[in-house]
């Protein structure tokens, strides 16, 4: 290495200690501290007073580049509250799969991240918040905070995670050509529904009756599934509505559903649901219902089954929409995409509990089988 390149490398290395130095970094510097010798007092400059002087200059001009790399911000809002398992985990999949892409925390990136805590009334204001502060990009999870988004800006773009239906609620244009500043992933759709249904049927035949559980102030587009299903009566079983809105309804819906005979309870997936999981778990086990979550944790601790898309490997995927728009894609011409990763979990021990003896082609078709 030559003395002018190892004044380069220490140049660097007094500019950022922590960065590795390149050897592309190296030779445009190079260049600039080569030119800085050429002059009519170039033959007077000792070797050491010019090497010097090349350093500071190089210093100088490298500063400048990088105060031109732009450190962007990028707001993101989570449905759940900060300490919810499930959300940290969903955080950290956006966060880990940005981070692979070059994006780093205080680096070339300032990250915000909000928490609303399942409350409709707070992710509301979070999204005016993080409008007024302008960032370059907001990653958004809950539908109440993408419909406030949709009204408070028009130009800041917005990457979804987790919205069911962003056509039927007017966030999108169409999943192909989403339009505006407004993409994303969904999370559920009519026919994961109606497999959840399939396969509580599968493991309690005896069924009669199922109550789809849901919050209709944020999730209404769920009535419009229940109505369709019943319009087809593809199964013998009523399907009847278990609506709740505070969490104080929990216990009194799936005692109505348990109240007759043979009844059976699927858990759809929303933010009311996915934020009181411990009331839904405590009423289930008073009850001893059949029953089926979209969240593989919950049968994990005890549930009787779940199917669901992977919605950890959906927010990492958005990371990468997320490094696309910051590089100059346009939200509009993203597609909006579905989830590519679906799963069915089984615990054995709490369908013993429950009386149940699991059939060998749900167990053959199950991804995890808890014993």
């Amino acid at each position: 290495m030559s003395d002018i390149d190892t004044a380069v490398v220490d140049s660097l290395k007094v500019l950022d200690p922590e960065r590795p130095i390149r050897e592309a970094d190296i030779a445009p510097l190079h260049s600039a501290a080569t030119m800085l010798c050429l002059g009519p007092r170039r033959e007077a400059m000792r070797r050491r007073e010019f090497i010097t002087l090349a350093a500071a200059g190089i210093a100088g001009w490298a500063l400048h580049v990088r105060a031109q790399e732009a450190v962007r911000r990028v707001a993101v809002i989570m449905v759940t509250g900060e300490t919810d398992p499930l959300g940290r985990s969903r955080l950290n999949g956006f966060l880990q799969g940005f981070a692979a892409l070059g994006w780093n925390e205080g680096r070339n990136v300032l990250i915000d991240v909000r928490w609303a805590g399942g409350n409709d009334t707070r992710m509301r204001e979070i999204a005016a918040e993080i409008v007024a502060l302008k960032p370059d990009l907001i990653v958004a999870n809950g539908t109440p905070t993408v419909a406030a988004l949709k009204r408070a800006t028009s130009s800041i773009p917005v990457v979804f995670v987790g919205i069911n239906e962003p056509v039927a609620q007017g966030f999108i244009a169409s999943m192909s050509h989403p339009g505006g500043n407004i993409t994303g992933f969904t999370q559920v759709d009519f026919s994961v529904v109606g497999k959840s249904v399939e396969m509580l049927k599968a493991m309690a035949p005896g069924l009669t009756h199922i109550g789809l559980m849901y919050n209709p102030q944020t999730y209404g587009f769920y009535d419009t599934y229940l109505e369709k299903f019943q319009s087809e009566a593809r199964w013998s079983v009523e399907l009847m509505r278990a609506a709740v809105h505070l969490p104080a309804d929990i216990d009194v819906v799936v005692g109505n559903v348990a109240s007759r005979p043979d009844g059976g309870l699927v858990v759809l997936s929303d933010a009311f649901n996915l934020i009181n999981q411990a009331t839904i778990r405590a009423a289930l086990e008073r009850y001893r219902l059949p029953h089926i979550v979209p969240w593989r944790e919950y049968v994990v601790g005890g549930g009787l089954m779940s199917y669901g898309p992977d919605v950890v490997d959906v927010f990492r995927r958005a990371a990468d929409y997320a490094d696309r728009i910051l590089k100059g894609a346009s939200p509009a011409e993203l597609p909006a995409q579905a989830p590519t990763k679906y799963g069915l979990v089984i615990n054995l021990k709490t369908a013993k509990t429950l009386g149940l003896t699991v059939p060998s082609n749900l167990i053959a078709l199950a991804d995890e089988v808890i014993e």
